[in-house]
């Protein structure tokens, strides 16, 4: 067991080294855009491992939102880790019981899930726990590291140091975009409705706008650049 979740830890370190930048920069958000303290941003982070949902949601802290807009906004960009979780069902190990596999989930992210679905012999709870323990110390240092700057810092400095979330979100995005058209349509459609909600629907609260955006983008692309199943791909 200890070697498997050294192992996993081993697995984990490239996710540790990007979650430590990457969170920087959330942590100097939650303190210059949301008005955290470190400690809150460090809890946010901890309880939370999901760069996209953390940010959505300092969105609505800033804003004054509801907590029913902060919980519809949370589902609507985390459900995607329900099916990380349902593909990696396929890949657990015998010694996976019920009380292992709701431990797991709570750590599963974009690039978990990635590296997870690349072994080829089956995932031990110990060689998972060891990445999302790596994993989540990264994203939670990262975070206090940044909100501690972000407190310390001038407001030039720390401003140029908040791309670095954005950076990320971009870099996730093009890639796929430059092989699926699908993607790149969706991400220009929630952007473009981002921008009408922005400056022509002001009424409407910064949450709901991105949950509309999401949805309605996901929507269109899935009905103009539907996925065929592997079979049908197979037949062609």
């Amino acid at each position: 067991m200890k070697s498997r979740f050294l192992r996993g830890m081993s697995h984990g370190i490239p996710i540790f080294l990007g979650y430590l930048s990457v969170s920087f920069g959330f942590g100097i958000l939650a303190v210059n855009k949301a008005g955290l303290s470190v400690f809150q941003a460090s809890v946010i982070s901890a309880s939370n491992l999901t760069s996209a949902g953390q940010k959505a949601g300092l969105d609505v802290i800033a804003a004054g939102g509801a907590i029913i807009e902060m919980i519809l906004l949370q589902l609507t960009i985390n459900i995607r880790y329900s099916l990380m979780a349902l593909s990696l069902s396929q890949k657990l190990d015998k010694r996976f019981t019920t009380p292992h596999r709701l431990f797991a989930s709570f750590g599963i992210t974009d690039e978990i899930f990635a590296v997870c679905s690349a072994q080829k012999e089956p995932i031990t709870p110990a060689y998972m726990y060891g990445m999302i323990f790596i994993a989540a110390v990264g994203w939670v240092t990262g975070t206090a590291l940044g909100a501690a700057a972000g407190e310390l810092l001038p407001p030039s400095v720390s401003a140029a140091m908040e791309i670095v979330l954005y950076g990320m979100f971009i870099a996730i995005v093009i890639p796929p975009a430059k092989k699926q058209h699908g993607v790149l349509f969706a991400a220009v459609i929630a952007a473009a409705l981002s921008v009408i909600f922005r400056y022509a629907l002001p009424v409407v609260s910064e949450g709901f706008a991105i949950i509309i955006s999401a949805v309605a983008a996901s929507v269109l692309a899935a009905l103009i650049f539907p996925v065929k199943d592997e079979e049908e791909g197979a037949a062609s």
